[in-house]
């Protein structure tokens, strides 16, 4: 992610998020951003590499060529952003699922609970998940009990070097989908075949 300096309220006016909307777009390599309290604007997607092995370092949260990459998507979509200073930029590890769908569980038998796979949306999630833990690991049954991410096991992703490689190609197949399809006017081939692989 990025964020400029606070911008002036006319500025807010012109990218037409005066309220603090948040927005998103139909890329297939996702793009959200959002005003934060303190008035700048607050910008990320994906785009970082894959790691063989899911190594995790510090280093690769602050990926320069990620973070270039964002700010000229950024001014792409609003211009005005041109000559505003960008102040604050990092990167986290991504946990992403087989299916692309966060779980929370508890294995009484074993004495296990697991909360994650979030994709991206572990704000939110994770409180969530918190919440719904709690009331697993106390025995309750309550709607947050029922869920459908409760207890929810995705398949496990496909051993080295074959998850490195599809991540990786799928991460440029994706990047050169979102570029034809700006290009063209028209859905990506590319990407509905490769959505197949990934669980899309």
């Amino acid at each position: 992610m990025i964020a400029t300096e606070p911008l002036s309220d006319a500025i807010w006016e012109e990218i037409g998020l005066a309220e603090r909307q948040t927005f998103s777009d139909w890329r297939h390599l996702i793009i959200y951003g959002q005003r934060t309290a303190d008035g700048r604007l607050a910008f990320g997607g994906r785009g970082a590499p894959y790691h063989f092995g899911s190594r995790i370092k510090p280093e690769f949260d602050r990926d320069d060529k990620v973070h270039v990459e964002l700010r000229k998507t950024l001014i792409e979509l609003f211009p005005v952003l041109a000559s505003a200073k960008f102040t604050h930029r990092w990167g986290g590890a991504l946990g992403v699922s087989r299916d692309w769908f966060a779980s929370v569980g508890h294995d009484r038998d074993r004495k296990l609970a697991w909360a994650g796979g979030y994709v991206g949306d572990g704000v939110g999630s994770a409180n969530l998940a918190g919440r719904t833990l709690a009331e697993l690991l106390t025995g309750q049954s309550t709607d947050l009990t029922r869920l459908p991410w409760v207890n929810h096991r995705s398949r496990s992703w496909e051993p080295e070097p074959f998850r490195w490689v599809g991540a990786n190609v799928g991460l440029r197949t994706m990047s050169a989908a979102d570029a034809e399809e700006e290009r063209t006017g028209r859905s990506s081939r590319r990407a509905r075949v490769f959505g197949r692989f990934i669980g899309h």
